[in-house]
């Protein structure tokens, strides 16, 4: 009954933290931190609320949620009887938690599928520049940039984006693009676009891949500033939402999502956090992420 109550507890703090954060102001001072806390309060919601139902269900067990659902696969006798309302809690749990596990299964395999037709479509398509190795170059009047994150990444312009932007500006779009690969922003991505199709419904949801995917913008500019000025930077989102950018293909990183909020952030730069913020948001990340999986493994 206590797991049960502690993890109802902190799926119900993480609903309300979650629905508190979209609403921060503070993210955009530090996009990292604010992205591992992100990350941190799905972990914990997820496996808080499958494990509060699953606690429940092994109650008559008298132990906690691995050994109950040990003993429940091995077929044991609980030391109480089962009820309808424990039956519906096993269900309810195991199927949240199965629903959870296959849509970010399904939507890991129907990206890769797409970025493997991508980079088919690229050798056949794409050349290559002498003056920027290492970059491929779509023959496309528009203006795109964007990366396939993987393995074999790439980094892909337009012929339009050689056009528009100065050799400055290109500098700063490619170093974008290569920060993406580097950090391997689509990794963080993917859990909050499968959340996304698991709930549609949920306004929170929406709201936080929205934040999630503008944070992993700003920290690739973050990156980015290391290898030119962020004016530069901020003249070549402009120049791209002036020219109307086309959009990423599917599974993609493009380097104008969202280009205002963060021109707006790169002209006029907030303070850092404190050192003291910075530490304490980390100790929240690792708390929270830790506190699910504790909570499931103690044996009461």
């Amino acid at each position: 009954m206590i797991t049960a109550a502690a993890l109802t507890a902190l799926a119900a703090a993480c609903a309300i933290g979650a629905w508190r954060f979209t609403a921060a102001r503070w993210t955009s001072r530090a996009p990292r931190l604010a992205i591992a806390l992100w990350q941190s309060l799905g972990v914990a919601w997820g496996l808080a609320s499958t494990g509060a139902l699953l606690a429940f269900a092994v109650m008559p067990y008298d132990r906690g949620v691995v050994q109950g659902l040990v003993a429940f696969a091995a077929g044991q006798t609980p030391g109480e009887p089962w009820d309808l309302l424990h039956a519906l809690a096993m269900i309810a749990g195991l199927t949240m938690l199965a629903v959870l596990v296959v849509v970010l299964v399904a939507a890991g395999v129907q990206t890769l599928r797409a970025r493997r037709r991508h980079r088919v479509l690229l050798t056949l398509i794409a050349r290559e520049e002498p003056h920027i190795p290492g970059v491929r170059v779509l023959d496309h009047p528009g203006a795109a940039a964007y990366c396939v994150p993987g393995l074999r990444s790439h980094v892909v312009v337009s012929s339009g984006t050689l056009e528009l932007l100065s050799e400055d500006e290109l500098t700063a779009v490619l170093a974008h693009e290569s920060a993406h690969v580097r950090e391997r922003h689509d990794l963080v991505l993917l859990p909050f676009g499968a959340l996304r199709r698991a709930l549609p419904f949920s306004k929170v949801v929406r709201e936080a891949q929205e934040q999630v995917e503008l944070l992993v913008e700003m920290a690739a500019d973050d990156r980015a500033r290391r290898y030119c000025s962020p004016r530069r930077l901020a003249t070549a989102l402009l120049r791209f939402g002036t020219a109307g950018a086309v959009p990423a293909p599917a599974g993609m990183l493009g380097a104008a999502a969202q280009v205002m909020a963060r021109v707006d952030r790169l002209i006029k730069p907030a303070p850092e956090l404190p050192r003291s913020g910075r530490y304490g948001l980390v100790a929240l990340s690792v708390t929270l992420a830790t506190s699910a999986p504790f909570l499931w493994a103690l044996p009461f």
